[in-house]
């Protein structure tokens, strides 16, 4: 490989989507530790219910879940680019 070649644009967009992707899982599971271990650890008989479920299980898991795929919609919609997988020579013309 040379040393001058110009790093591919596409790395850069891969790099910059990667980053906000790892920001997604961190706010994941920092929603659900704080529900879970927040409002799981009281004593079993102060658990509130809603639909049946602990009410640290539905925010850490139902509404967290509901959350995360609103929030990955926004973020493929808004912040993530569509990038060719074809390789393009120095003149702009994609090869076969």
């Amino acid at each position: 490989m040379e040393k001058n070649k110009k790093k591919d644009p596409r790395f850069k967009i891969a790099e910059k989507e990667a980053w906000i992707g790892i920001g997604l899982v961190l706010f994941n599971f920092i929603w659900w530790f704080g529900f879970a271990y927040g409002m799981g650890s009281e004593p079993v008989e102060n658990y509130q219910f809603i639909l049946g479920l602990p009410a640290w299980f539905f925010y850490s898991c139902v509404v967290g879940f509901v959350v995360m795929v609103i929030l990955v919609i926004i973020v493929v919609k808004f912040f993530f680019k569509d990038v060719p997988f074809d390789e393009e020579k120095d003149g702009g013309t994609k090869t076969k």
